[in-house]
């Protein structure tokens, strides 16, 4: 019944948008367009990375406070990316994409201008919110512009890999422009490519979206986001201290609005998110996947940098090239893995996945302690590879886990897992490297916990197969 459903909802949204065939030039620039943008949304992600220090310092920034400066993108991101999802289903991909893309730009260039931390960190929500609309609706126009399976696996290789390209070629250009200028200037030059990428989209890209009709649902979309701004708070002030008041109203907010969010998605006629697929295995494996991404790979290397500044000596440049090799290596990867269509599910990808981080960041101990950057390469590496096989493999299930129709509302709910782990992750990082006894210490610990973390996603994900 769930796949005659899917084909109905299918067939109906081909008839209405008549999208374009595989491999005509307006689908493949509208795979390029969604791509840059998304390649843009990941390096200003990722940009403090290699930035910490210097921002810190430059905005008087105490160690207490400074994740914050790392989870602001990923605070927009989780809150309102389900909720952008949902809205481009409804209101139309390309208008989301592009009011995203011009929001960003803007965004970015106001993070170069803030003089405090906390005006830093406003602008980095900012910039998450931002994201989120890219990334939910950039699914959702690929869905459109190639509705066949080879097309589809085709499409979302490429924007996986560019996932990759983004968290690569961020930490470069910070490094470069860091060495040179100023850490100001990034953003800048950020914020002027997001505005390139909407100009090219305005005449580029053409809308769709899912004929559901109704009215949006906002008090679901307020209660949810309400909801992941309280839990990304929690998670991140928890760092200080677990039984503090503050973390303790928070995380009792984030369960009574997750408890409205959930009476009024029941009740409403156009919900933002099917509640029913919370019974479908795919989904599930989907959701678990984009959250063990967050907390074990993102959470880890997301402080990687700056531990390796701090404890090794490394200038911002050299650590750019380590992560580099990261990224690259996953970017290469990602671009790869649709040959294996047909042989290994997407599943399987994410199993292998990460038991490839597992095994490239447990060979990675003992490296900050003996000041070694060298024995950290094996680990940069094999981990390289096994993130590559996560980001080709979970916009994938992403939108193979809902109807077609609603394809940005599921990447939007996998990409929401997965920044509620990077935040989580990012914080438990920095928690356990800088009071364990000593930065080596305490980086030993954090891989030792984002390893075992990895392990669980494997078994968690290869137990939520689809019955027969």
């Amino acid at each position: 019944m769930a796949q005659l459903d899917r084909t109905a909802v299918t067939s109906a949204d081909t008839a209405r948008d008549a999208p374009a065939a595989h491999g005509t030039p307006r689908a493949a620039l509208t795979l390029a367009l969604t791509s840059a943008a998304t390649a843009v949304a990941l390096m200003t992600y990722t940009t403090p990375l290699i930035t910490l220090p210097e921002t810190a310092a430059a905005l008087h920034t105490p160690l207490s406070a400074q994740a914050w400066l790392l989870n602001g993108t990923p605070l927009g991101l989780a809150a309102l990316l389900l909720v952008a999802g949902s809205l481009a289903d409804d209101y139309g991909r390309r208008r989301i994409f592009l009011s995203g893309t011009v929001a960003l730009g803007i965004t970015t260039a106001l993070g170069a201008l803030a003089t405090s931390t906390w005006l830093f960190t406003l602008a980095r929500v900012a910039q998450g919110a931002a994201s989120a609309a890219i990334l939910a609706s950039s699914l959702g126009l690929l869905v459109h512009a190639f509705p066949t399976p080879r097309g589809r696996l085709h499409a979302t290789g490429v924007w996986g890999a560019f996932v990759s390209g983004g968290i690569a070629a961020g930490p470069m250009l910070a490094g470069a422009l860091t060495s040179s200028l100023d850490w100001r200037a990034v953003y800048a030059v950020l914020g002027a490519a997001a505005l390139a990428v909407a100009g090219f989209g305005t005449r580029a890209l053409t809308e769709s979206k899912a004929p559901r009709g109704g009215r949006p649902d906002l008090a679901g979309a307020v209660t949810f986001g309400l909801a992941l701004v309280a839990l990304v708070a929690a998670l991140t002030l928890g760092r200080d201290g677990w039984l503090r008041p503050s973390v303790g109203l928070l995380l009792a907010a984030f369960l009574v609005l997750t408890s409205v969010f959930v009476l009024v998605e029941r009740r409403s006629r156009t919900p933002m998110i099917d509640l029913g697929l919370l019974r479908h295995r795919r989904f599930l494996a989907s959701s678990a996947g984009g959250l063990f991404t967050g907390f074990a790979v993102i959470g880890l290397f997301s402080f990687l940098p700056t531990l390796l500044q701090q404890a090794l000596g490394l200038s911002a440049l050299d650590t750019a090239w380590l992560t580099l090799l990261w990224a690259g290596l996953a970017f290469v990867v990602a671009l790869q893995v649709r040959r294996l269509a047909g042989r290994v599910s997407p599943r399987h990808q994410l199993v292998l996945g990460f038991a490839l981080h597992a095994v490239g960041v447990l060979t990675m101990l003992g490296a900050v302690g003996a000041g070694s950057w060298t024995r950290l390469l094996p680990g940069f590496i094999v981990s390289g590879v096994g993130s590559g096989l996560l980001n080709a493999a979970l916009p994938l299930l992403a939108v193979e886990s809902v109807p077609a129709a609603r394809a940005a509302m599921g990447s939007g709910a996998q990409q929401t897992f997965r920044y509620i782990g990077s935040c989580a992750g990012v914080a438990v990082t920095i928690a356990l490297v800088t009071s364990s006894g000593g930065l080596a210490h305490g980086a030993d610990i954090a891989i030792a916990v984002s390893a075992g973390m990895a392990l669980v996603a494997g078994v968690s994900v290869l137990t939520l197969r689809e019955r027969g």
